[in-house]
């Protein structure tokens, strides 16, 4: 018989807000509401759900038994009336021991509110598709190489948790594919979430989200991760890694973290409109055909921007692990309208066999006092137009007719962001004409007169600004 105690808090002593969960989740159609009290009560519940179902765990810690789980198998929701699993009160439900949900050939699940303590992988298999886990607390058991969420199934939604404190290496949430295969899961759509404390002291092995893996890393998963806070993320030096192709990174912020973006296996993504902000490492691009435009990098005690140079030219079908795991220099990146500012290491480049090439870099900001703002070795065919450079730094390695010098004005506003104030030389000054940039950091129309760096001058207030604690996680908006 399990013992349950009920709780107005998480177990990381940060106290959640007790919202019931049926407020929230007031707009889906419900066709039954089950209030259970016991682990039993709830599998029974589960086990009869039909589409439109709510089933409401009350407050308390649970221990699952060892060798047990909660099972979801072949329960099918609807987009429209989903079955339900919700704890009473966001984070009142406390699921500890081995495992809580284990899901298969399942749809149209959501699973909210809960605060999860259990000592292995909780994965999403490829038998399922549109799961949801929304607005629960993560903080698994201390298990070294643990990956706590894994997705294999198409179109998973993963939005408004807080993912936090793990001191070993493992990885908060990764993306992979069905088993025995190069395929990988489709459409993952990670927002809203909190991911902080992350404290694995090694190199590698400590990434908040990791899309894909050498293995896959030429098969497109197209997955979406925006609007996501991290805080103090230093398991690794890559925060969001991706290792998969086509895939969309954008308006998130990465504070006080050791880690940045890092596309390092893989072609065709976007980063787009990112904060990194007073941590360590900024963005690194590996593999062809990317876009990084909007990305606002400040006070970085690492690199800023680093276009990579490989020990292949191109990954492809056929190449051994070894020649896989190695790193694919970058080709025919558009590098734009980003505003590098006050890094250790602004713009560079590394010194592998194969060098870069074919890169767009036009109509970035660059400031610096230390060191050389640009620091690029062998490259090939790169183009670089209408740059603005300003500060103590020197030049150092861009062609001089890629580049302006002149102090762009800027000035910080409250949120702490330096934006172009009247009479920026910035302002106008952009050349690039495609691909189209519609939209700055701040959420704002460039129009067809562009300004040079992240921020198009507006004297309108800001759409998006660098994220919050308030602003993601199970209490956000």
């Amino acid at each position: 018989m399990h013992r349950r105690t009920f709780l107005t808090r998480t177990l990381t002593g940060a106290a959640l807000a007790a919202v019931p969960l049926t407020t929230v989740l007031s707009s889906q159609a419900s066709a039954a509401e089950k209030r259970v009290t016991s682990l039993g009560a709830l599998q029974q519940a589960i086990n009869a759900a039909a589409p439109g179902d709510r089933i409401v765990l009350a407050d308390g810690t649970y221990t699952v038994p060892a060798g047990s789980a909660l099972t979801v198998s072949g329960k099918n929701g609807t987009t429209s009336a989903p079955i339900t699993i919700v704890s009473a009160t966001r984070g009142g439900a406390v699921l500890q021991g081995e495992r809580g949900f284990v899901f298969s050939d399942s749809s149209d699940i959501v699973v909210s509110g809960f605060a999860f303590r259990q000592s292995t992988t909780l994965e999403i298999p490829e038998s399922c598709s549109r799961i949801r886990l929304t607005r629960n607390d993560f903080r698994f058991a201390e298990v070294s190489g643990l990956y706590w969420v894994v997705v294999r199934a198409d179109d998973t939604k993963i939005d408004r948790n807080h993912f936090h404190h793990k001191a070993t290496a493992g990885i908060f949430v990764v993306l992979d594919g069905p088993t025995g295969s190069t395929a990988l899961a489709q459409r993952l759509h990670l927002f809203k979430n909190h991911f902080s404390d992350h404290s694995f002291t090694g190199t590698n092995g400590g990434e908040p989200i990791r899309l894909g893996v050498s293995g896959r890393a030429l098969s497109s998963a197209h997955a979406l991760v925006e609007s996501n806070l991290f805080e103090r993320c230093d398991g690794d030096p890559e925060t969001i890694s991706v290792k998969s192709s086509d895939n969309t990174v954008r308006h998130n912020t990465i504070r006080d973290s050791r880690g940045g973006i890092v596309l390092r296996h893989g072609n065709r993504s976007t980063v787009d409109g990112n904060y990194l902000l007073a941590g360590g490492e900024g963005v690194r691009i590996y593999g062809n055909d990317h876009l990084v435009v909007n990305n606002y990098l400040s006070g970085l005690s690492g690199r800023a921007l680093v276009i990579g140079s490989g020990t292949t030219r191109d990954h492809h079908a056929g190449e051994t692990t070894d020649e896989r795991r190695g790193n694919d220099a970058c080709d025919r990146a558009v590098i734009a309208h980003n505003t590098l500012l006050h890094n250790a290491g602004t713009l560079s480049g590394e010194d592998r066999e194969h060098e870069p090439r074919g890169v767009v870099v036009a109509d970035n900001l660059l400031v610096g006092n230390v060191g050389s703002l640009v620091a690029m070795g062998r490259t090939s065919g790169f183009t670089w137009q209408s740059n603005l450079l300003w500060g103590g730094a020197v030049d150092g390695t861009i062609p001089s007719g890629g580049y302006t010098r002149a102090d762009p004005l800027l000035r910080q506003a409250s949120d702490g962001v330096f934006r172009l104030s009247p009479g920026s030389p910035a302002i106008g000054a952009a050349t690039l004409t495609g691909p189209v940039v519609g939209e700055d950091i701040d959420g704002h129309s460039r129009g067809t007169t562009r300004d040079i760096g992240a921020d198009e001058y507006t004297t309108l207030t800001p759409l998006r600004r660098p994220l919050t604690p308030a602003d993601v996680g199970p209490n956000a908006s």
